[in-house]
C-alpha cells in the first residue's frame, strides 16, 4: 500500500505513525481485551486516556493553568452557537470580524441569540486582506469580539492576536491551532475542530479562560453549557472517545517531533515553497490574498482558464498528489499544508505545478 500525499482541507491527513499505532492496537487496546472503541468512557482505563490527552495538549500548545479544556462533539460549526448561549445576555451585542466564509458562518449561528455588530468586513474586498485594524468598530459593551484565526477557504490568516481591550477575544482557530505558538493568554476563548492540525473528524477542543464561566449566559439545556462539561471532564455525556484517543496520539506525535516551535519553522518552509511555485509563475498560477495575510494553512490559488481546473486537478491525482479542488465557494485548486504534510510533500506540489506549466502554459 502507498499513501499519497493528502492536500484536503478537512478532514485531513493525518500522521502515519499514529495511524499505524491505532491499527495495531484497534482489537486489543492495551491488553484489556477490547478496542478502545468499545470500552467505557467512564472506565478507569478511558479517564486516564482522557486525563494524559488534556496534558499533553496542554504542554504542546501551552495552556495555562487558569483555562478549562473541553473535548466535544459537534464541531467548531455547534461551538460556534455555544458561544453566544455561554458567555452573552439574551439580545446582548457581541463583535465580529470578518475575514472569509467561516467568519460569515460563525455570524449565522448567533444571530438567533444576540445582536450582531459586524466591526469590521474583508467582504467588500473580496477577503484579500485583514480590514486594518484602526478601521474596526468595536462596542464597548460588547460580550465578546470574534475573529476566525485562519479562514480555509479563502486563505487569509491573523499572524498575532489583534489588540481589542478589555472585552476578552473568541478566536476559531480550526485550522490553525498548533501550527505556531501562540500566546493564549491573549484569548479569552479558543475553540478548534480536531480535523485539521489535532487529529480526526468528530471532536473539537474548546479552550475557556475559567471565570469567563461565571457568565450567566443565556437559558439552554444542560447538554448546551460550558460549566457542565468543564464540572464532568467532558463527560457529561458519551463522547466521541475514538476521536478523543487518536487526537491525543496525535499530540503525542507532535511533541516527540519537536513541538508546536518545529512545526512552526516545517509549516513556514512548506508555505514558502507552494507561494514561491506561484509567485514565479508569471501570471499562470495566481493568489488573490495580499503576502501580509496569507494563510500558511490553506492556499488558493486559480489557474488562467477554469477549464484547466478539472485538468490539474486528475492529473495531479495521477501524480500522487490528492485533494487538491477548490472550495465550491471560490473554485479554483486549494492546497492544505497542515502539521501532518511533510516538506516532501509540498515541493512534490511545486514540482507538479511547473511540470503543468509546461505543458499547458
Amino acid at each position: 500500500m502507498t499513501r499519497l500525499y493528502n492536500f484536503s482541507a478537512g478532514p485531513a491527513t493525518l500522521p502515519e505513525p499514529v495511524l499505524r499505532q491505532a491499527q495495531a492496537e484497534l482489537l486489543d487496546w492495551n491488553g484489556v481485551g477490547a478496542s478502545i472503541v468499545e470500552i467505557s468512557h467512564r472506565s478507569a482505563e478511558f479517564i486516564a486516556v482522557a486525563a494524559e490527552a488534556e496534558a499533553d495538549l496542554r504542554r504542546l500548545v501551552g495552556i495555562p493553568d487558569d483555562y478549562a479544556v473541553l473535548f466535544l462533539s459537534g464541531g467548531a460549526t455547534t461551538q460556534q452557537a455555544l458561544l453566544a448561549l455561554n458567555f452573552a445576555a439574551p439580545g446582548q451585542v457581541v463583535d465580529y470580524v470578518v475575514t472569509g466564509h467561516w467568519g460569515k458562518t460563525a455570524i449565522k449561528q448567533v444571530k438567533p441569540y444576540v445582536s450582531v455588530n459586524i466591526a469590521a468586513d474583508g467582504e467588500p474586498g473580496g477577503f484579500r486582506d485583514i480590514p486594518p485594524r484602526d478601521s474596526w468598530k468595536l462596542s464597548p459593551d460588547a460580550a465578546y469580539v470574534h475573529i476566525t484565526a485562519n479562514e480555509t477557504i479563502h486563505g487569509v490568516e491573523f499572524r498575532d492576536a489583534p489588540e481589542v481591550g478589555e472585552v476578552p477575544l473568541f478566536a476559531d482557530f480550526s485550522s490553525s491551532i498548533a501550527s505556531e505558538p501562540i500566546d493564549v493568554s491573549k484569548y479569552g476563548l479558543i475553540y478548534a475542530g480536531a480535523q485539521k492540525n489535532l487529529g480526526p473528524v468528530g471532536v473539537a477542543v474548546v479552550v475557556v479562560r475559567r471565570d469567563l464561566l461565571q457568565r450567566q449566559g443565556q437559558p439552554r439545556a444542560d447538554i448546551f453549557d460550558y460549566r457542565s462539561h468543564v464540572a464532568r471532564d467532558s463527560m457529561l455525556n458519551t463522547p466521541p472517545t475514538w476521536n478523543w484517543y487518536l487526537a491525543g496520539l496525535v499530540f503525542k506525535w507532535m511533541l516527540a517531533e519537536g513541538g508546536v516551535a518545529e512545526f512552526a519553522r516545517r509549516n513556514a518552509e512548506k508555505a514558502r515553497i507552494v507561494y514561491a511555485a506561484i509567485d514565479g509563475s508569471g501570471s499562470f498560477y495566481r493568489n488573490h490574498v495580499l503576502p501580509e495575510a496569507r494563510s500558511r494553512m490553506n492556499i488558493p490559488f486559480f489557474l488562467p482558464d477554469e477549464t484547466l481546473d478539472a485538468r490539474f486537478v486528475a492529473e495531479s491525482k495521477a501524480a500522487g498528489l490528492l485533494a487538491l479542488k477548490g472550495h465550491k465557494a471560490v473554485g479554483g485548486i486549494r492546497a492544505s499544508l497542515y502539521n501532518a504534510m511533510p516538506v516532501a510533500g509540498a515541493q512534490a506540489l511545486a514540482d507538479f505545478m511547473a511540470d503543468f506549466i509546461r505543458r499547458n502554459g
